[in-house]
């Protein structure tokens, strides 16, 4: 017979007291667990070791420092340099005349400087540019590896040479050699104004032709190692992708190498010209001083800022005629400074070289 009291209890059900269509009282093993009180987060500052610590004062200590002593040369250059501007007796920046005989009767301007200055470092600047882009292509697409390492070495040496050897090359080796071109240049091209007959004898080699030739090749292992170092960063993902298209060698330095690297190859000939701005020995070594003012021509000679103050230095004897150099050399050092200051400012645009 069927059990009407069994009838009324829920399937599967062991309690007997429950009906059906009543929800069973939860047992204990089913009962909600009350949420038991988190205990109080302790957070404790990380350990730092003594010599991490150490290392960052130092590192933060050199990057002070060095701010520090940039504006201290500058801070230098202007109270030394503001005492014989205020006694010059020409336009500092518009006058090419330059006489600091005269304690007493400054004259002085910086505009033939400034012309010399920039045109021997163009000069180098194109000649050093397009080489170094060869080279640094050559070692890091097409050279094999156990020549390009060696290779490599070569040219970066070349940073390693003195720039009084440079210049003396320069004045008794390569200014011989150039002459026959020089008149070559001259005689059929005269017409075009920078490569008129300049103000210096051509057959001495003392013309800006030659010095910017000279600190092109100074200048040559800086673009060509910045250079090296970019190429070689270019992501294996892209170029793989470009010969797997079916490109060739030369498309793939042109499709994925080149637009890589041409924030840094730029950079580094910013680098460059900061360089060729700034040398001194060499171009003092190899420029013939001019008696007339310079005049667009290649093969005229003068003075650069580096060079004008490095033969004048052993004159330095009156603090207002020495004034007049320290000047040019304020000049010379915001000029540098911008340069540099551009050159960081294009790798800073791109994240791949950060």
């Amino acid at each position: 017979m069927n059990d009407p009291v069994a009838a009324l209890r829920p399937a599967g059900s062991g309690d007997t007291g429950a009906e059906r269509g009543v929800a069973a009282a939860p047992t204990a093993s089913e009962a909600p667990i009350p949420p038991t009180p988190e205990a109080p987060e302790t957070t404790k500052a990380p350990h730092v070791r003594p010599g991490d610590r150490i290392f960052r004062g130092l590192a933060t200590g050199s990057g002070v420092f060095i701010v520090v002593l940039i504006g201290a040369i500058g801070l230098f250059l202007i109270l030394q340099a503001i005492p014989s501007l205020g006694l010059d007796n020409v336009n500092f920046l518009t006058s090419r005349e330059w006489n600091t005989t005269d304690p007493t009767n400054l004259r002085f301007g910086i505009l033939d400087l400034t012309l010399v200055t920039v045109v021997v470092a163009l000069v180098a600047l194109l000649i050093a540019m397009p080489i170094a882009l060869g080279i640094a292509l050559f070692l890091t697409q097409y050279a094999p590896r156990n020549l390009a390492r060696p290779f490599a070495y070569v040219i970066d040496l070349l940073a390693a040479v003195p720039s009084i050897v440079f210049g003396l090359w320069g004045l008794f080796v390569l200014g011989p050699v150039l002459y026959p071109f020089s008149e070559w240049l001259i005689a059929n091209l005269g017409w075009i104004p920078i490569f008129a007959k300049g103000n210096v004898n051509v057959q001495l080699g003392g013309t800006i032709f030659t010095a910017g030739i000279v600190v092109a090749v100074m200048i040559l292992p800086i673009i060509t190692a910045v250079s090296r170092e970019v190429f070689e960063r270019t992501p294996t993902m892209h170029v793989e992708g470009a010969i797997a298209l079916g490109a060739t060698k030369w498309e793939v330095v042109r499709t994925t190498v080149l637009p890589f690297g041409k924030a840094g190859y730029v950079s580094a000939s910013m680098l460059g010209l900061g360089r060729a701005l700034g040398e001194t020995i060499a171009v003092a070594i190899i420029l013939s001083t001019a008696t007339s003012s310079f005049g667009w021509s290649l093969f005229d000679g003068g003075s650069t800022f580096a060079s004008k103050i490095a033969l004048a230095a052993p004159e330095f004897n009156d603090a207002r005629s020495a004034g007049a150099y320290i000047a040019a050399g304020l000049v010379l050092f915001v000029l540098t400074f911008v340069v540099n200051a551009i050159a960081r400012s294009i790798v800073a645009g791109h994240k791949e070289y950060e």
